[in-house]
């Protein structure tokens, strides 16, 4: 048995405006890059560690998937991986807040 999948609130509000946003343009093309993003969300459940660290958050990982990068924390205690972001890589940097 594997890790459990936990979106915070604003991982899940990320992944809503992501699909809306691309909904707007195709509703085919917003499903497969919704099924995309989740598929790859939980496969970190046999895999945490797999993501590369985040720079100068040593407790956090992220994964990249087209131009979206998924930000997440693990802890190993509880076995559970917490998504913390899903982030658009075109948009500008500073505004990404992390914990």
């Amino acid at each position: 048995m594997g890790y459990r999948i936990a979106l915070s609130g604003e991982a899940e509000a990320d992944l809503g405006n992501v699909v809306a946003f691309l909904a707007r343009k195709s509703p085919i093309i917003a499903e497969v890059i919704g099924i995309e993003l989740l598929s790859l969300i939980f496969s970190l459940d046999l895999f945490p560690d797999r993501g590369s660290p985040v720079r100068n958050r040593p407790k956090l990982r992220k994964l990249a998937h087209r131009q979206y990068l998924v930000i997440y924390r693990v802890n190993k205690a509880a076995s559970i991986v917490e998504i913390i972001r899903i982030w658009d890589g075109r948009q500008d940097p500073d505004q990404l807040r992390l914990p």
